[in-house]
């Protein structure tokens, strides 16, 4: 990527975004390690109405977020970012209120109607320009990572001074904000055509669909998080086992999430540089399984609970890290958008479907059924794993068309483009004036590149 500098309206954009997204995740996340040891305050709860409540929130995402997408291209961006900000906000007062769970889970489940994260990215990308389009999206990437890790350890804090409730308010609060920060911070979209590798497109959903190393990685997103939220119904409860009051249990987490993401950055290094990533990924996925089973077995024991909850989150994280990073490598050129508005969706639905099973396996079998039916689940993941194809390290970049080539034909300009050594994939988009390429870096003749553009650079995507 060119090493541009940013502009005054694109650093606003990507702070005021990344704040907007990291804030709605914070929210959504706080309740994770305190909702089920907070139930029996709830009228009719039960712990699979618990688990419910836990993972509804990512049902709304998974059927709303596509359509909340497209309508953004029809109406704008802002407008219905704020409309996902008020159902946020209406969502954490009704949840605030509840004292019944049927009415906690209409309340999460308003809270993930305000499903505006394509949104979000989709306004990142009409804000930024290609040079620093990719820096910006990994930096809404990493405001996640650090919303999830702050969330662990201000849920259990609010909710032991608070209540269950003082986390909702709170959470309303970060929406008012949010609201606050869409209108005083982010810029107005300019008026231009959409990023396909951004957005969401019909046309491509067909073909990414018929993908089968994508489905793959969907898979993984949703087993992930399926293993994430089905866990969380018990896990607060093996905390309160072995001796640690829930009024400590935020320091527990700030511990073993700190240390999981010093662990896990040279793991990330040995994926990314040493081009290991099927390696570390089966690695993530095996470490996972093995810890449920531990985390299953260590009832009593205080030492082996931190531990099987460290070596969880490393691998945990690991993968959170660099899932994103393989649909990126691995999607046709010009397709990213739509690869990555299948695979949130397969992330939302792994949390929702997540949460019931962990409720149903607790409230049938016990808390230990939840951690090994977890880790049955984990090895078949693990076994579906063994047959993905390693990646190929491709890196995805978008060439303007100069006036001399906006004439050409189609079928002409795939021709000329794909012949460029190291030119692996190609997409023209002619009403954008744009090209999407998967390149090799390693090959790629950036001479003949530069002179088929009319000497103007390509920018990684």
């Amino acid at each position: 990527m060119s090493k541009a500098l940013l502009l005054a309206t694109e650093r606003r954009a990507i702070v005021g975004l990344a704040g907007l997204y990291a804030t709605r995740m914070l929210g959504l996340f706080m309740v994770l390690p305190v909702l089920a040891l907070n139930a029996d305050h709830y009228a009719g709860a039960t712990p699979l109405l618990v688990g419910l409540a836990l993972g509804i929130y990512g049902l709304t995402q998974a059927v709303l977020q596509i359509p909340f997408g497209l309508l953004s291209d029809r109406i704008g961006r802002k407008p219905i970012i704020a409309g996902g900000l008020l159902l946020f906000l209406l969502g954490s007062i009704v949840a605030a209120q509840a004292d019944s769970i049927a009415a906690l889970i209409l309340g999460r489940s308003l809270q993930g109607s305000g499903a505006v994260a394509a949104a979000i990215m989709a306004l990142l990308a009409d804000q930024t320009r290609e040079q620093v389009r990719t820096a910006a999206m990994a930096t809404i990437g990493l405001s996640i990572g650090v919303a999830f890790g702050v969330a662990m350890v201000l849920g259990p804090f609010v909710s032991t001074h608070f209540g269950l409730s003082g986390v909702f308010w709170l959470t309303a609060g970060l929406a008012a904000l949010g609201l606050l920060v869409l209108w005083k911070l982010v810029p107005r979209a300019p008026q231009r055509r959409g990023h396909q590798d951004v957005g969401m497109d019909r046309s491509q959903l067909k073909s990414i669909l018929g993908r089968f190393d994508l489905w793959r990685l969907d898979a993984s997103i949703f087993g992930l998080h399926l293993i994430l939220m089905a866990i969380f119904t018990a896990v607060p409860f093996r905390l309160i086992n072995v001796g640690i009051d829930e009024a400590h249990h935020g320091l527990v987490y700030l511990g073993v999430m700190g240390l999981s993401f010093i662990a896990m950055v040279p793991l990330v290094i040995v994926a990314e540089k040493r081009r290991k990533m099927k390696l570390m990924c089966l690695g993530a996925i095996a470490v996972i399984t093995l810890s449920l089973i531990g985390l299953g077995l260590a009832s009593s024991g205080l030492v082996a609970l931190m531990a099987w909850l460290f070596a969880f989150f490393t691998a945990f994280n690991l993968l959170e890290a660099t899932l994103p990073s393989l649909i990126s490598k691995m999607a046709p050129a010009g397709a990213k958008g739509t690869a990555m508005g299948i695979y949130s969706t397969s992330q939302f639905m792994g949390a929702f479907l997540g949460g019931v099973m962990g409720g149903w396996l607790s409230q049938q079998y016990g808390l230990t059924a939840v951690f090994i039916g977890a880790a049955v689940f984990g090895l078949g993941w693990f076994l579906l794993m063994l047959g993905m194809t390693p990646p190929r390290h491709l890196s995805s970049e978008v060439v303007a068309l100069g006036p001399e080539q906006q004439g050409d034909t189609l079928d002409s300009l795939m021709e000329r483009f794909a012949a460029v050594a190291g030119v692996e994939d190609v997409m023209v988009v002619p009403e954008e004036h744009t090209v999407y390429l998967k390149v090799d870096r390693a090959r790629l003749d950036h001479e003949a590149l530069a002179r088929l553009t009319g000497n103007q650079e390509g920018h990684a995507a």
